[in-house]
C-alpha cells in the first residue's frame, strides 16, 4: 500500500524502542522527556501516521492544544482509511479545546458521526443529541463521578452538584477524553459511559453551597430539589447521592443507585450510618431527617430559596449552617 507516493512499511526497531520508552515516561508523568523521544520517532518515520498520532496524544496529555492540533492534522493526512480512525477523534478534541469549530465539525464527520449543519458551517456544532453521560472530575486527584449532558463528542455540561473537593461547579462545561473508563447503570437497565475530564472548558458563575437540612420525610427533601430546579438552579441531597468508591470500583460497570433500599452496597467504602459525603448507607427503613445538601444558586437567591422551602411546611422543615464551599 502506498500513501502520498511513499511505501507503507513496518517501523524500524529504533522507532519502536523510542516509542515504547516514551510511553513508559508518559506513564511516569515525564512529558518533556517523552516528547523528545516521540519527536525523534517522528523524524525516523515521518510517513507513519502513528508517529504523529503519538505526538498528538502527548500534546493532549500536556493540554498543548495548538501542538495537538498540528500533530493530529499530520496524522490524519497519512491515514489509509477514510472514516473511524481515532486520529480524527484526537483532532476533534484539540479543535474543540481551541473552539476551532469548522475543524471540529470536520473531525467528527470524518470519524463517522452525524453533525447537524453544513460542512462549511463555522459555528459551534449544536443539537448533536448525544444524551446523558457521567464524567469523572479531577481523575488524577480526588476523583468524583457526576452526571451531565453531552453537548458534543468532547464536552459535557455538569448537571450534578459536585463536591467542593473537585473544584468544579454545577453548570460548568468540561472537556473530556474519548475513551470511557467505566459505566453507570440505572434501575431501568440503561448503561451510561463514564468519561474522564481533561480540563475545564467553560466555568460557571453559580457558587456551590452546603447546608444542613431538617427534612421530616423524603417528600420534604424532594420539594427543595424541585423548588431549586423551578428557579433554574439545583439542590442535591448529598447524604443519599454520594458514595465513596475505590478506583477499581469507580472504573467498572456500577449501578448508579446501589446503596439505596434494603441492601448495603458492597462497593461503597464509606462508613454506614453517617449522613453526608462520608457515608449514606442505612438498612433501607430508616429515614434520617438531618441531610447534608448541596445547593447551586446565586448568593442573592439561596437564602430566599431555603426560607421559601421552610415556609411551605414549617412543621417538617428547617435549615442551618449555610456555607459557600466552591
Amino acid at each position: 500500500m502506498r500513501i502520498f507516493g511513499k511505501g507503507r512499511h513496518r517501523p524500524s526497531a529504533s522507532w519502536r524502542q523510542a516509542t515504547d520508552r516514551a510511553f513508559t515516561l508518559i506513564g511516569d508523568g515525564r512529558y518533556e522527556d517523552a516528547g523528545a523521544l516521540l519527536t525523534r520517532a517522528a523524524d525516523l518515520e515521518p510517513w507513519l501516521s502513528e508517529s504523529w498520532f503519538n505526538l498528538a496524544l502527548l500534546h493532549k496529555f500536556r493540554h498543548d492544544w495548538e501542538q495537538a492540533r498540528a500533530a493530529g492534522l499530520r496524522a490524519v493526512a497519512l491515514l489509509d482509511r477514510e472514516t473511524g480512525a481515532p486520529d480524527w477523534w484526537n483532532v476533534g478534541i484539540a479543535a474543540t479545546a481551541l473552539q476551532d469549530w469548522s475543524l471540529a465539525r470536520r473531525a467528527w464527520q470524518a470519524y463517522g458521526l452525524r453533525v447537524p449543519g453544513g460542512a462549511t458551517d463555522a459555528g459551534e456544532p449544536l443539537g448533536m443529541d448525544l444524551g446523558s453521560a457521567a464524567v469523572r472530575l479531577s481523575p488524577e486527584g480526588e476523583a468524583e463521578v457526576v452526571w451531565g449532558r453531552r453537548l458534543d463528542p468532547a464536552r459535557i455540561e455538569v448537571l450534578s452538584i459536585p463536591l467542593p473537593s473537585s473544584g468544579r461547579r454545577w453548570g460548568e462545561v468540561v472537556l473530556h477524553d474519548g475513551v470511557p473508563h467505566g459505566e453507570r447503570t440505572t434501575a431501568s437497565g440503561h448503561a451510561y459511559p463514564v468519561f474522564d475530564e481533561i480540563e475545564l472548558w467553560a466555568p460557571s458563575p453559580v457558587p456551590t453551597w452546603v447546608v444542613l437540612l431538617e427534612a421530616a420525610t423524603e417528600a420534604d427533601r424532594d420539594a427543595l430539589e424541585q423548588l431549586a430546579a423551578d428557579a433554574g438552579f439545583a439542590a442535591e441531597d448529598w447524604s443519599s447521592s454520594v458514595r465513596l468508591l475505590c478506583r477499581m470500583c469507580s472504573e467498572s460497570r456500577m449501578p448508579s443507585d446501589e446503596g439505596d433500599g434494603e441492601h448495603l452496597d458492597p462497593h461503597d467504602h464509606s462508613e454506614p450510618g453517617h449522613p453526608g459525603p462520608l457515608g449514606h448507607r442505612t438498612d433501607g427503613q430508616l429515614w434520617v431527617p438531618e441531610r447534608e445538601c448541596g445547593v447551586a444558586a446565586p448568593a442573592s437567591l439561596v437564602r430566599g430559596l431555603l426560607d421559601g422551602w421552610v415556609a411551605d411546611s414549617p412543621d417538617s422543615r428547617d435549615w442551618r449552617d449555610l456555607e459557600e464551599v466552591c
